[in-house]
């Protein structure tokens, strides 16, 4: 399919979408469930939801697929200055041990590998904050941050937000191998984290993490549109969200975009190709535990690719990591073409997300989201992850763009190869990843 062919794309009911309440009304499902920890009852809830919304759009084979995960709520957690009468309240991070840890603070501004390299942390409550310099080369990702302080023999680790508003980001720990973190670790608010750098630095801090940690169950939600092929598109998002705010862009816009280009493509199922495989995955904020139970139980040889919406209506504009698979990078520009709406292609790869359990294994692997000139993620992770952050006009817009990029893929004449697994981590290398991603042990 070139940029002038029409191909799926006519068949997309521009109307429906746009002015129709599939996606929106899921959407304020999710965000009214609220914060959908994974293993939780509202994790639960949300993904029985998601397969309701799923069977009434008319898809087949709508099933959930529950797998066991070291679940983790949160308690009460704070830091205290010693000869202080006062704490500060702060939040545990995710899969943070419950514990208690004293040491000296240490600020190490944005925790780059550089930072660390010229410190020493043993033995120090170590404050980090989240992003990295501008213009510096690559993104350093929370987990490698903690892995750095971990490995350099810190005592407990502090997470400072940059965004303005008493709002701490949170964050998942862990590994696969260790779903619990090797040290306690709090999320601070912008305003608290340049306090403490500022007043006490150096001073002895207790810090105390309290959580619960105990076996639970999440699940992944899978439906079936179009004829019953061999091969078959994966269309994917995560459902479930950090317990701050209501998971309204992350990641409700994601499922809630799903349930309405599965709606939108039953409508169009007799020009699919290629059977479309919807998956919406639990455990994602736990280092994508869902997708990688899905990677292991699917033939991936047979996943034609992988479509994942992950932080829509962010903005007007979406954007398509295409991660180097020429055909996915011209099924984009042709779909931008067709409905006259930019869709900026990029061609780096990005780990954060469920595609990559995909795309480490070689699979074609398409990551939409929005682009934002808000910090980082934006709201994400935060309190105010809620639904009046989601534009509406910007969602539906959004799925309509999807059901054609999705329904152009399914093609038959749209031919995607695998990569195999060195070409992939020759990619990696290339752009400065891999260290990275070993640190956090997302790659061997």
């Amino acid at each position: 399919m070139t940029g002038g062919d029409a191909g799926f794309h006519d068949r997309v009911d521009v109307e429906s979408l746009f002015t129709g309440d599939v996606g929106w009304s899921h959407l304020e499902t999710l965000t009214a469930i609220g914060g959908r920890l994974p293993g939780s009852d509202a994790e639960r809830r949300a993904a029985e939801a998601t397969a309701e919304a799923f069977e009434s759009a008319g898809a087949r084979n709508v099933r959930l697929s529950e797998y066991d995960i070291t679940g983790w709520e949160r308690g009460e957690s704070s830091i205290t200055v010693a000869g202080e009468d006062d704490s500060f309240e702060v939040l545990a991070l995710p899969r943070s041990p419950s514990e208690t840890a004293t040491g000296p603070l240490l600020d190490l501004g944005y925790g780059t590998p550089e930072d660390f390299a010229d410190a020493d942390v043993s033995g120090r409550i170590v404050q980090v904050a989240a992003g990295v310099p501008d213009g510096y080369g690559r993104f350093v990702h929370r987990t490698e941050k903690y892995g750095r302080a971990v490995e350099g023999g810190a005592a407990g680790f502090a997470f400072r937000s940059t965004l303005d508003g008493d709002l701490p980001m949170t964050g998942s720990l862990g590994t696969a191998d260790e779903p619990i973190g090797e040290i306690p670790a709090v999320a601070v608010s912008k305003e608290i984290g340049l306090l403490l750098a500022r007043q006490f630095e150096g001073e002895e801090l207790t810090l105390d993490v309290t959580a619960t940690i105990a076996s639970a169950t999440s699940r992944n939600v899978h439906a079936e549109i179009g004829p019953d092929t061999d091969e078959e598109l994966l269309v994917t998002s995560h459902v479930d969200a950090h317990d701050l705010g209501r998971g309204a862009v992350d990641n409700g816009t994601g499922t809630a975009g799903l349930v309405a280009v599965v709606n939108a493509l039953a409508d169009a199922e007799s020009a699919l190709d290629t059977r479309v495989h919807a998956v919406a995955f639990g455990s994602e904020e736990i280092n994508l535990v869902g997708s990688g139970h899905a990677a292991e139980e699917l033939d991936t040889d047979r996943v034609k690719a992988i479509v994942n919406l992950d932080g829509l209506a962010q903005s007007r504009d979406l954007e398509a990591y295409t991660h180097g698979f020429d055909a996915l990078e011209g099924v984009v520009e042709a779909t931008s073409d067709y409905f006259e709406h930019p869709i900026a292609t990029v061609n780096a790869s990005v780990p954060f997300s469920d595609h990559w359990q995909f795309f480490k294994r070689g699979v074609p692997t398409c990551f939409v989201s929005t682009s934002s000139e808000q910090a980082l993620r934006g709201w994400g992770h935060t309190h105010g992850d809620t639904l009046d952050k989601v534009e509406p006009r910007d969602f539906r817009e959004q799925t309509i763009l999807i059901t054609g990029l999705v329904g152009a893929l399914a093609d038959g004449e749209v031919e995607t190869n695998h990569e195999p697994v060195e070409a992939i981590r020759a990619k990696l290398d290339a752009e400065d990843q891999l260290e990275a991603l070993r640190k956090m042990e997302w790659w061997p």
